[in-house]
Parts: C-alpha cells; sequence; structure tokens
C-alpha cells in the first residue's frame, strides 16, 4: 500500500508517542521535570488560565522550585477555550517535541477527553485541574482528576433542599455534557428524597439573553429553581435578570452550583449575588489553617486585583500530588508506575482533606454548602454546613 506524506508522518507520531511512554522513567535525575499545562489563556475564559499559574506557582516557590528534588519546567498551551481538535495536537506535541513526563491544565472536559487519548497511547500521567465531566477518568487509564465533577456538587445541593423543606423545583443547565451532568445528578438525588421537578430549561452557551427564561420560571410559579452555568460570564447575566425581574419578591428560592459564585468573579458579580445558597468544594474564605495561609501567601505574591479560586487550589493540589507520587515511585516517571502512585493519595488541601480514588482515579472531597454574604465589606462564600468524603455519584450509581 503506497503511504502519502500525511500517513507517513502520522505513523512517525504514533511511534514517538509509544516510544516516550516505554522510555518515561530513563529521564536522567539532574534533568527539569517537564509538565505540559494545556489550559485556556486568551479569550473570555483566560482567567482558568492565570488562575492555575497562580497554584502551581504558589507551590512550587514553598517547595524551592523542585519536585522531587528537580527543578520543574511548565510549559504552557493555550486553546483559549473548549476545542478538542486543537487540545489533541497540543498534548502530541508536548509529549513528542518537548518530552514532557507529565500532562496536566485541561479545564474544558471536551479538551479534557480529547487529551487521553494521548494519554493512553503515549502512557503519560495526565493530572485533570478542572474539567469535570463524571466519564474523563473512565476514558484512559492514564488520568486523574484533583478537582471535581459536576454531579459531585449537584446532588448534595438536591440533598440539602429536600432537608431544609424544599419539595419542588425548576432546572436551568447550561445545554452541554457538564449542564446534562448537573441536571442527571439533581433530578435523581431530588426525586429519591421526595421532590419533585417541574420542568427543565437548557440554554445555549453564546451569552443569551436571560429574560424569556426568567419570566416562564416567574410565570411557572415552583417553590425554588436550582440552576448550573460555568463560571464566568453566565452565572452574572441569569442573577441579574433574577433581580430586575422580582423573582425573590415572588417567594421563588434560587439554589446553584458554586460556579455561579467563583471567587474569581464574585467581586464583578456584584451584589445580585447575595444570599444565594451554593454547594461547591472550595471557598476563598474557608476557615481551615492551609487556607488562611494559602490566601495570605497568594495575595503576597500577585496582590489583591485577583482572589484565588477552585482553578488556583486545583493547580496548587495537583503539584502535591506529582510531588507525592513521585516521592513513592522514587522519582520513576513512567506513567504506570506514577498512576499506581496517585491512586489512594490522601493529603490536606487548602479546602480540606482530599483523596484519589484508588478505583476510580476520581476525587473524594467535602462539598460544602455555602451562602453569598458581605465580610468586611466584601462579598464571600461562607460555609454552614457539609457534606464529608463525597464521590462522583455517576460512578456511585455505576458500581
Amino acid at each position: 500500500m503506497k503511504m502519502t506524506k500525511r500517513s507517513t508522518l502520522a505513523t512517525l507520531a504514533l511511534a514517538a508517542l509509544t516510544a516516550m511512554g516505554a522510555f518515561g522513567s530513563a529521564h536522567a535525575a539532574d534533568e527539569p521535570l517537564r509538565i505540559g499545562m494545556i489550559a485556556t489563556y486568551s479569550g473570555p475564559y483566560a482567567d482558568y488560565g492565570r488562575q492555575f499559574d497562580a497554584g502551581v506557582a504558589l507551590y512550587l516557590k514553598e517547595h524551592g522550585g523542585k519536585i522531587a528534588g528537580r527543578t520543574v519546567e511548565i510549559i504552557k498551551k493555550d486553546t483559549a477555550g473548549p476545542a478538542p481538535d486543537a487540545a489533541k495536537r497540543m498534548a502530541q506535541e508536548l509529549v513528542v517535541r518537548d518530552k514532557v513526563s507529565i500532562l496536566t491544565g485541561l479545564d474544558f472536559s471536551p479538551n479534557a477527553y480529547a487529551v487521553s487519548a494521548i494519554a493512553t497511547q503515549a502512557k503519560i500521567p495526565t493530572i485533570v485541574m478542572n474539567a469535570s465531566s463524571s466519564a474523563i477518568t473512565s476514558s484512559s487509564p492514564y488520568v486523574a482528576r484533583l478537582s471535581f465533577t459536576v454531579q459531585q456538587v449537584s446532588d448534595p445541593m438536591a440533598r440539602w433542599m429536600i432537608k431544609n423543606g424544599i419539595k419542588e423545583s425548576y432546572v436551568v443547565v447550561a445545554d452541554y455534557a457538564s449542564g446534562t451532568d448537573s441536571f442527571t445528578a439533581f433530578k435523581k438525588a431530588f426525586e429519591e428524597g421526595g421532590g419533585k421537578i417541574l420542568g427543565e430549561l437548557r440554554t445555549p452557551m453564546n451569552n443569551p439573553d436571560f429574560s424569556a427564561y426568567v419570566q416562564r420560571l416567574k410565570d411557572a410559579k415552583p417553590q425554588s429553581v436550582f440552576f448550573f452555568f460555568p463560571s464566568g460570564v453566565m452565572p452574572p447575566a441569569f442573577l441579574k435578570v433574577w433581580k430586575e425581574r422580582g423573582m425573590d419578591e415572588a417567594g421563588i428560592k434560587l439554589f446553584a452550583t458554586g460556579e455561579a459564585t467563583d471567587d474569581s468573579y464574585l467581586d464583578a458579580t456584584g451584589d445580585v449575588a447575595l444570599g444565594l445558597v451554593t454547594a461547591h468544594h472550595y471557598s476563598y474564605a474557608h476557615p481551615s489553617p492551609k487556607n488562611q495561609k494559602f490566601v495570605k501567601d497568594f495575595v503576597a505574591q500577585f496582590g489583591t486585583s485577583m482572589r484565588p479560586s477552585y482553578f488556583a487550589v486545583t493547580a496548587y493540589d495537583a503539584m502535591a500530588a506529582i510531588d507525592l507520587a513521585l516521592a513513592k515511585t522514587k522519582g520513576d516517571v513512567s506513567g504506570d508506575k506514577v498512576m499506581d502512585a496517585l491512586k489512594g493519595l490522601r493529603f490536606e488541601s487548602p479546602r480540606g482533606p482530599i483523596e484519589i480514588d484508588p478505583v476510580t482515579r476520581d476525587i473524594v472531597q467535602t462539598v460544602y454548602i455555602r451562602k453569598t454574604e458581605k465580610v468586611d465589606g466584601k462579598l464571600v462564600n461562607v460555609e454552614f454546613d457539609k457534606f464529608d468524603k463525597v464521590k462522583d455519584p455517576a460512578k456511585e450509581a455505576a458500581k
């Protein structure tokens, strides 16, 4: 069979990927540990990449710029948002050309799914810092997640609402995979508790005008509304219309996942967020000594113009997980050994105690119920209830 130039290049790339996986442990101890970071550094979600960078920088500063005794070189790639084809190409470049030992970043789920194919092919340990679709860790044995799943924070919100006398709800989610995950988990837990879902609205991702959606909710007169949108531009727009239409005065209670009051965007969101009850795994105001030090160090290094969010915390934790795993492998970066070392790993994060489930390679953590309040003149998510050791409900249901 005659091979085209393109197919020849693809074959060479495949061979290089396979070779990288086979000889990943051959890095000399005095060489830098190269970590490839695939994230969003431009466009409307550029804050995601900035927060990742800040969390990584904080961990490395605390540890003299080293992991497992080696200096660290972070090689960054900008996907400018959800772009799976670009993410896959970048992962291939990082493995073949830049010879990274570990892949990380991955803020959007479509990008993480695309990169998982490269992780499997090259046997490269891949640490997810945000992407929250449940099936990501099932897509490759070389993927572990240090962030959360949307189902993991939607399920507890439903359970808390039921426990506190909310018996009916309308659900509003962004129309993409994570929105579907949120609706699935919320509906299951809410109905299991005896609640009734009155309806569902799915909104487009391209900054919709929420007026018609909110009016429809007002006309339906439900006891409550639960919503999920990704962090950034959508939650403030929804909350603004909610206030303008007098939904609170109409007696409709509003609940959400913590993306709605992401610490990074909370000042810009403003007072329309006051009183909103959300479920999430991290708040800037989390009172533990570990988090107080994290926030203090963050301010010392980056000032007050950027507040640490759950993106920064997960990036910090990802570096800690890599460090702890390589301590167990005695510096061996080969994929199978690193993944084995990550399984069952437990340590204290600024968000609280976390661990990596040894079977699913997914995060197990506390999910907090919070209310947006003003403390010392600043909007913060004040935690007042919690669910301990929460696993991803999708994987629990599959057992």
